[in-house]
């Protein structure tokens, strides 16, 4: 049985559509304060899909995003101070990123792109500071 041409292309314009269609934006706010800790993201692990967006709120000024580890070639990521934040993920794997002014105070956070942790080992060996190190350590316990 031979398929007309057109109900092929329809299939492939609603799969290429929909793919769009379910990509979804999750909001991370930066706070100075949420409930004990201070200097925090209001999340601390993300998981998303590829093609998924994630907007970081600059709620409390003072903060930014800046990735610190990430999959072998995606660029470097680092927003302006006191601005919302936007990325979208297109690569799947495991994001670690900070607030450049609170590194030490223990502001990090993880993205978890695809369910992909294959470069995981690589997060494990990124320097942090302060209270950044005992946080790293329970985070990556966590998604283990």
């Amino acid at each position: 049985m031979l398929i007309p041409k057109f109900s092929v292309l329809t299939v492939f314009m609603c799969l290429l559509v929909s793919n769009f269609a379910y990509a979804e934006n999750h909001t991370i706010d930066m706070l100075n304060k949420l409930g004990k800790e201070k200097m925090v993201y209001a999340k601390k692990v993300v998981s998303i899909k590829v093609n998924d967006e994630v907007t970081w709120k600059s709620v409390d000024k003072g903060h930014n995003v800046e990735f610190i580890g990430m999959p072998k070639g995606v660029s470097k990521f680092k927003s302006k101070i006191s601005k919302d934040a936007n990325y979208k993920f297109t690569k799947p794997g495991v994001y670690l990123y900070q607030c450049t002014p609170h590194k030490a105070m223990g502001m990090i956070g993880i993205v978890i792109v695809g369910d992909d942790k294959s470069n995981l080992d690589k997060i494990k060996k990124v320097k942090v500071y302060g209270k950044s190190k005992k946080l790293l350590k329970t985070l990556l316990k966590s998604i283990s």
